[in-house]
């Protein structure tokens, strides 16, 4: 028992009682359950397979590499325009329908054979690398963000994406998009002035690192 997951679970209001039978549909798929970017993960061997996660006015259950499944019922939805890999099955009832569980369950296992076979996404270039899996959840969870990232220059996102990726850690991702989020709202890049003293705007010289001294 994941005491995380059990927390998650219980804390639920709206989506629980359907959150908790999709739970048990991906269990019967034989995928271990771990607690991972603030949500129940479902693993394989050690890689990840589904994420279940909720919004204000859905749940989803988000694949990994669900770009790579074949989505014979068109059921998949692309989180965001920069979204390659992941997509979601998304819910808005209060249960899980029967005639859906055994799609979903299908879905799963197709996503399982994907990763058994070792099969990797051919990515297009959007940025030095790939928008990590924290940074599009926030998007899903806050659209005056997302917009707000979206209108950076392609420069400034990519320094983004280069900067919320490098730890290996998700909890440290998560920190580091958090910390940013109010910058990336006022229309600042990574290392962009925002104290208006920098001799070298755009770019930040630390000169605000001297703003206590001159008091």
């Amino acid at each position: 028992m994941n005491l995380q997951v059990e927390a998650y679970f219980d804390s639920l209001k709206t989506w629980q009682q359907l959150l908790t039978k999709l739970r048990a549909t991906v269990l019967e798929c034989g995928l271990d359950e771990d607690f991972k970017w603030m949500h129940p993960c479902y693993s394989y061997k050690g890689k990840n397979i589904v994420l279940i996660h909720e919004f204000k006015d859905y749940c989803a259950l988000l694949f990994v590499k669900g770009a790579l499944l074949k989505d014979p019922n068109k059921i998949l939805v692309q989180q965001t325009e920069n979204s390659q890999s992941a997509r979601q099955i998304r819910l808005t009832g209060t249960a899980l329908e029967a005639e859906l569980e055994p799609i979903i369950k299908s879905y799963i296992l197709e996503a399982i054979e994907v990763e058994k076979s070792g099969v990797k996404i051919e990515k297009t270039e959007i940025s030095a690398v790939e928008v990590p899996e924290e940074l599009a959840l926030k998007f899903e969870e806050n659209q005056i963000f997302a917009d707000a990232f979206s209108n950076l220059t392609p420069g400034r996102k990519r320094g983004y994406y280069q900067h919320f990726s490098q730890p290996k850690k998700s909890e440290t991702k998560t920190a580091r998009i958090e910390q940013n989020m109010q910058r990336i709202l006022d229309g600042y890049g990574l290392n962009d002035c925002t104290c208006g003293l920098s001799k070298k705007k755009p770019n930040c010289d630390g000169s605000h690192k001297n703003i206590g001294l001159n008091l």
